[in-house]
């Protein structure tokens, strides 16, 4: 089976949360898989290793992680020459009112790295006010007042993610590579659609 490498970047977790679920969906059909926080990576993770390649970056403050346009940016004739995929994690993901923006941050990401990821996944981040300080806190609550109903400013953290959505994305990432590799998935679950 292929040898798939998911490297991300994360500020607050959910992008790293997600990692792993497309880990997970992926290792299912019998692929082995490394997912791995772009700040954690070792100097010895070269991208020949793998037969394909997954890139996560969250969105902060209109950018995605640096360290994660600068590896894409220093990698991306190899990427070219395997089957990839980008996922992005915003909160703009979770508002059909900013589909539009999301997308903007996916696009500015393929000319800032000149990139051409073979599948895109954009999903809805989360919030954590648990871990905030009190300033942080009402700037977000400002920002995410359009996601915030009565009764989700009341349950404190707030995680937007759309998991179905995501272990679609993982399944249909995992097709393609295998179509464009030459292998069959080694699992006896059906795949999703």
């Amino acid at each position: 089976m292929s040898s798939v490498l998911i490297l991300y970047g994360t500020g607050e977790g959910q992008t790293a949360k997600i990692a792993e679920r497309i880990a997970t969906t992926i290792r299912k059909r019998g692929h082995e898989t490394n997912a791995l926080n772009v700040a954690d990576r070792p100097e010895s993770v070269t991208l020949d290793e793998y037969d394909a390649v997954i890139v996560g970056a969250s969105i902060h403050v209109g950018k995605h992680q640096d360290e994660i346009r600068t590896f894409v940016a220093d990698n991306r004739d190899a990427l070219a020459e395997i089957p990839t995929a980008f996922f992005q994690v915003s909160l703009s993901s979770a508002s059909e009112e900013k589909q539009g923006e999301a997308a903007g941050y996916v696009e500015s990401f393929i000319t800032e790295t000149g990139w051409h990821p073979d599948r895109i996944g954009q999903f809805g981040g989360a919030l954590r006010f648990s871990e905030y300080g009190f300033l942080k806190r009402l700037m977000m609550k400002q920002i995410a007042k359009d996601l915030l109903d009565g009764e989700r400013r009341a349950s404190g953290d707030v995680e937007f993610t759309d998991w179905d959505a995501v272990d679609a994305f993982a399944a249909d990432v995992a097709a393609f590579f295998e179509g464009r590799l030459g292998v069959t998935p080694d699992s006896t679950e059906s795949p999703a659609t």
